[in-house]
């Protein structure tokens, strides 16, 4: 059996109302469900279960050597250029949680997966958009460029399963959570 994994930081409970509460204003796009909304820190794929005790292996050793932070959401924006495909809301600079990633990319890499070829862009997924008006979207991110949440203290990230979905948007289910300690 094979599990599809991700790394990730759940998001406090007012954080993830306050952008609830921004999803509005594009057509097409196909706003994320509260219980999906999260910043991953990596995401491993497809993994075989024996590497999936691996990885688990590795993410604990990554939240004792990782301290304890506080962070905040700031800023809107999207993927895709002229053709945007998502919607974010980006991460505050924090050097703390671009340690944590690099502790899971790590992680991975001693788990023997590829490394991530993509840099770190730390952001939560609002919406992911197929036919949506550039122009929506521009506006989107303009009525949010200074969009912020209170600092949020990170004290903990998980290992979460993803299961797809037919017309749905994915289940994610928390397989293991680590405790940041050092």
């Amino acid at each position: 059996m094979s599990l599809r994994l991700f790394a990730a930081l759940a998001l406090p409970d007012d954080v993830a109302d306050r952008l609830v509460a921004l999803m509005k204003g594009v057509p097409g796009a196909k706003w994320r469900p509260r219980e999906n909304l999260h910043l991953t820190l990596r995401f491993f794929g497809e993994v075989a279960e024996p590497v999936a005790d691996d990885i688990d292996a590795e993410l604990s050793s990554a939240a004792e050597a990782c301290a304890p932070f506080e962070m905040q959401l700031k800023r809107a924006g999207s993927f895709g250029g002229a053709d945007p495909h998502a919607l974010w809301i980006g991460a505050g600079e924090t050097p703390a949680l671009a340690r944590l990633a690099a502790a899971c990319e790590r992680a991975a890499r001693r788990a023997k997966l590829k490394p991530e070829k993509r840099g770190f862009s730390p952001h939560v997924t609002l919406a992911y958009l197929a036919t949506a008006p550039l122009e929506r979207v521009q506006a989107f991110e303009a009525r949010l460029g200074l969009f912020e949440t209170r600092p949020f203290a990170v004290q903990s990230f998980g290992l979460y399963s993803s299961f797809a979905r037919r017309n749905a948007p994915s289940l994610y289910r928390l397989e293991a959570e680590y405790k940041l300690r050092g």
